[in-house]
This record gives C-alpha cells, sequence and structure tokens, in this order.
C-alpha cells in the first residue's frame, strides 16, 4: 500500500521529520505449508530480530516524547517568536513572512532530530537491512526535507490566512481547502516525488516473461491492468528487503514491485504477492484509505480548534503568541497534531491491518488454480518477506494493536494455511469461480 493515510495526517499534524540471496537457499530450508504452522527464524535471525524489535519498542515511545519536548522548547524558549519577529522585519506581506519563518522552523526541527534519522540509517547498515551510501542517504534526507518544506510552505499559508479569515469556522473551511491538496499530492506523488528518490522501470521492458504471467492473474477477473501501469522500482541499490505496493489515484495508480523481490523470489511467490497488491488495486483501497484519512483529517482539526484556542490563552503571554493566526503558534498545531497522531494510530493501524488482510484474502482466491501448492507458496513467501525484513515472530499483542499496520507475519502464515473455502464447499470472498 501506498503511505496515503500518512500523508492525509501528517500533512499538517507532522513535522517532517542488498546482496541478493539465490532465491534457492531460502527455498531449500523450507518445509510444506502443512508442516509449517508458525513463522520462524533461524537463531541467529532470530537474535538479530529479537534485538531489533526491543530497540524498535523503546524508540516508538523515546522519538515521539522527545519531538514534544523540542516543540515545548521552540516555544517556551522563544525560537518560534524570534523566528517571526525575523520574517515580520522583512515584510509585512504573509507571502515573504511564510517562506522565512516555515524553512526555519522545519530546518530547526529537522536538526534536532537528525540524529535518530542518522541512528536508524546506521542501524539499518549494522543489521543488513540497508546497504545504502551515507552520501546517498543525506542526499536523500536533504530532498526530503526540501519536499517537506515546500508542502508546508503551501499548508501553513493557507492555514493561518484561513484562521485569520474565520476565527470560528476555520477548522471546517481549512479542511475543505486542504482536501483537495491532498489529492492533488497523492495524484502527484507516483509521478514526480517518488521518482526522487528511486529509479522505476515498466516492468514489461525489463521482464516481458513475469508481465505475461501477471495477466494469468489479471485475466482470472477479467481486470485489465495496463503493462504501462506495473512498475519494477530498483530498490536493490539501497535496501535488501522485499517489497511491492499500490500509488496513486486515477490515472496515475500503478502497482510497483521492488526488484529484490524478483531477484529473491520465485515466479509463483511473485504471482502471489502480486495478487495481495492487485486485491488493494482491485478493491479501490488507496481510494477508500483517502476518504478514511481525509474524514480522520476533519476530526483532527476539529479538536485541533479547541485545544489550540485554549493553549493560545493559557500560554500565549508566555510565549508571547498574540493570536491563533500568529506565526508563533505554529509549533502548537504540530505539537498537538503530534500527540494526537500518536493516540490515533491504534484506530488508524487497525484500519490498515484490516485492509491488507483483505488482500491476503483476495490473493489467496485469485492465484488459486493458477499458482501449484498455493497455500505452500503463500506460506515461503511470507516466510521470506519475514527473514529479510528480521521480523520478530513474537511481537506482543499490545504492539501490534499500537504500532503495527499490517498483521503480524506469524498471523499470516497461520492464516494462509488455514484459509481453503474450496475445501469446505463454502463460496470465495471476493473471487467467484468463473
Amino acid at each position: 500500500m501506498s503511505r496515503t493515510a500518512v500523508l492525509v495526517l501528517v500533512l499538517i499534524c507532522v513535522p517532517a521529520s542488498t546482496q541478493n540471496a539465490p532465491a534457492h537457499k531460502t527455498v531449500a530450508r523450507a518445509v510444506s505449508a502443512k508442516q509449517i504452522m508458525d513463522y520462524t527464524l533461524p537463531p541467529d535471525k532470530l537474535e538479530k530480530a529479537k534485538a531489533l524489535y526491543d530497540l524498535r519498542l523503546k524508540f516508538e515511545v523515546i522519538i515521539p516524547l522527545y519531538s514534544w519536548l523540542v516543540l515545548v522548547a521552540v516555544l517556551s524558549l522563544g525560537i518560534a517568536r524570534r523566528y517571526r519577529d525575523w520574517a515580520e522585519s522583512v515584510s509585512r506581506r504573509r507571502l515573504v513572512q511564510v517562506l522565512i519563518f516555515v524553512p526555519l522552523l522545519l530546518m530547526t526541527l529537522s536538526l534536532a532530530s537528525l540524529p535518530f534519522s542518522i541512528y536508524g540509517h546506521h542501524i539499518g547498515l549494522k543489521y543488513g537491512l540497508s546497504v545504502q551510501s551515507w552520501d546517498s542517504w543525506f542526499a536523500d534526507y536533504a530532498k526530503g526535507r526540501a519536499i517537506n518544506i515546500g508542502i508546508y510552505i503551501v499548508v501553513l499559508l493557507l492555514l493561518l490566512i484561513t484562521i485569520r479569515w474565520s476565527p470560528r469556522r476555520w477548522w471546517f473551511f481549512f479542511w475543505l481547502e486542504i482536501v483537495p491538496v491532498i489529492c492533488f499530492f497523492v495524484f502527484i506523488e507516483p509521478i514526480f516525488i517518488d521518482p526522487l528518490f528511486n529509479k522505476f522501470e515498466p516492468l514489461q521492458t525489463k521482464n516481458s516473461q513475469l508481465v505475461e504471467e501477471i495477466q494469468k492473474v489479471t485475466q482470472r477477473r477479467g481486470l485489465d491492468i495496463p503493462g504501462s501501469r506495473v512498475y519494477q522500482l530498483k530498490a536493490g541499490e539501497k535496501v535488501t528487503r522485499l517489497n511491492a505496493y499500490v500509488t496513486g489515484i486515477g490515472a496515475s495508480e500503478r502497482v510497483v514491485v521492488w526488484d529484490t523481490a524478483i531477484q529473491k523470489m520465485t515466479t509463483p511467490e511473485i504471482l502471489f504477492v502480486f495478487g495481495h497488491e492487485m486485491g488493494h488495486y482491485v478493491l479501490h483501497h488507496v481510494v477508500y484509505g483517502l476518504v478514511a484519512g481525509c474524514l480522520g483529517l476533519l476530526v483532527t482539526l476539529y479538536i485541533l480548534f479547541h485545544l489550540s484556542g485554549w493553549m493560545v490563552k493559557r500560554f500565549g503571554p508566555r510565549w508571547q503568541i498574540r493570536e491563533l493566526d500568529d506565526w508563533a503558534a505554529v509549533p502548537i498545531f504540530f505539537l498537538l497534531g503530534g500527540i494526537l497522531f500518536f493516540m490515533a494510530q491504534p484506530l488508524s493501524n487497525g484500519v490498515s491491518r484490516y485492509i491488507e488482510h483483505q488482500a491476503d484474502i483476495y490473493a489467496l482466491e485469485v492465484t488459486h488454480g493458477i499458482i501449484p501448492n498455493l497455500q505452500e507458496v503463500a506460506v515461503h513467501s511470507f516466510q521470506k518477506l519475514g527473514e529479510l525484513d528480521l521480523d520478530y515472530p513474537y511481537p506482543s499483542r499490545l504492539e501490534v494493536f499500537w504500532y503495527e499496520d499490517h498483521p503480524s507475519i506469524s498471523d499470516r502464515v497461520r492464516f494462509a494455511q488455514e484459509y481453503d473455502p474450496w475445501g469446505k464447499g463454502e463460496s470465495p470472498k471476493y473471487v467467484k469461480e468463473q
């Protein structure tokens, strides 16, 4: 899946902050789906996965708390006020002020979070999840920060103008204004933004035989996904993991398969993974996710309206914030938005896990009768995904509930073995027999 739901909330709530192992070796270690009851890892990988799991749990708490403390410091130490004063001393025009204030604020927040970002890449290299050089990583980091600055210049200018125009209804009018902006960015993301970070090629130009196999799956549903909408991402230059996803909307909607998946998976396994992504495509999960995200954003803005107004009244004099439409009030939106985003994670991730589970069902149904030994292939696919990602086999239910946007690999492996409506004389949920 694309990051659509996250993009919807992050636009306003949160400041921006491979060596190819031969596929046959992993297959040789696997046993049949009937024998595999659980997703497992060999002892050396299990030790690494546990260490990564423990580290991640710590930083899932530390990083949000740290970011909130940084924002409180930016407010209480008068940093936001000084940036506002500099912007206002240059020009009285809001358009000029936003071009000064927003880059200063976001660069300050990015510098404060840079040690965590650097450490994250260090961990990726240490555990073999990344092979990206440091100069390439810093280039991507800089490009990401530049894009965030450009987006926030538009969003925050629109927000503060709307607050000044309608102090009591700004949350609703801003929502009406920002939804088209979000849709625009979701539309252009795969066309203009993603290629800034990775290389994409139509899969049919690199692997026409695989495209022919994929067409057998699409024809099973009578669906015409043009070869021009199936792309290969050259992920192996930066990471060792496997992935595939659906991104874009309307004319920009497309299926993307990482080259690492093509290199490390057998053709049946790739078809199963494609079936999962095809499920997102056919079941319109990108659109539904966008709609759900926009509705969630409306609720978030309404809560922000009340909380931000209270904070300005309570702390405004101390922080020298004049009104809610003051540039110096922007960190308040980031602070409250970040807290609300954190608290909403169980709901948003629960919805994401549900649609990922739907896509798993679709993949099993659409490839049934096309892939021999389908359940075995599905289990092997999940096993590879988990091994290469060092996914810990025994996550706590609380961790999955709060932080995971996909079902655990262990749950997906068990489901792949158990789902068999054909053997039970039941009707498949999505793909009916022809």
